[in-house]
């Protein structure tokens, strides 16, 4: 066995066709060729939209929650608002429509935190996750036919102990928790005195 074992190659690519259409994403196959070991392989993508996720603090400094039930687990989960962007969307507009059609809540204040892959082996999308501050309820809700949410405020500290608990399990959320965090300590340590 080497002491170093090979560097990974990048795997060109040769073909997509498309063997499945949903109305939320397309699945398809894409051939592969391994540049040194002459291998070729079918990979299937899940081909989605971009996504966008939003944490929203509240001026009392509370993070904007949703509870709704889920079909991929069966059972309910508590999240901060998002969904779907729009095709050439930009990720903080996209934001702030989510989190008002969602929740009623807007903020004067919003930014990008940041981009994941949801699961790069499988998804080529990216969920932009995206701070709103000063987020006030003030606007109609605006939910899609199959949406009902149960809409909440809790302390940004008790969202944390939450997720460490495992009260959340939505990697997106707890992604946007993570990218969240030396935020929330700047603004925690502005306030001390």
């Amino acid at each position: 066995m080497p002491d170093h074992p090979p560097v990974p190659q990048r795997w060109k690519k040769l073909g997509t066709r498309t063997v499945a259409h949903t109305r939320i994403f397309d699945v398809q196959s894409v051939d592969y060729h391994h540049p040194h070991r002459e291998q070729h392989q079918d990979f299937f993508v899940i081909s989605a939209p971009d996504w966008v996720n939003v944490l929203a603090l509240t001026p009392e400094r509370h993070l904007v929650l949703v509870r709704q039930f889920r079909y991929g687990t069966d059972e309910f989960s508590l999240e901060i608002p998002g969904g779907v962007m729009d095709p050439g969307e930009d990720a903080v507009t996209a934001g702030l429509r989510e989190l008002q059609e969602e929740t009623g809540y807007v903020g004067p204040r919003a930014r990008l935190l940041g981009r994941v892959h949801p699961n790069p082996a499988m998804q080529n999308n990216r969920c932009h996750l995206v701070l709103v501050e000063d987020a006030r309820r003030s606007a109609p809700l605006d939910w899609d036919p199959d949406e009902e949410l149960e809409i909440m405020t809790k302390p940004v500290d008790e969202v944390y102990a939450l997720a460490y608990r495992g009260g959340i399990t939505h990697a997106m959320v707890l992604d946007a928790l993570l990218l969240f965090t030396p935020v929330w300590a700047e603004l925690k340590q502005a306030k001390s005195p």
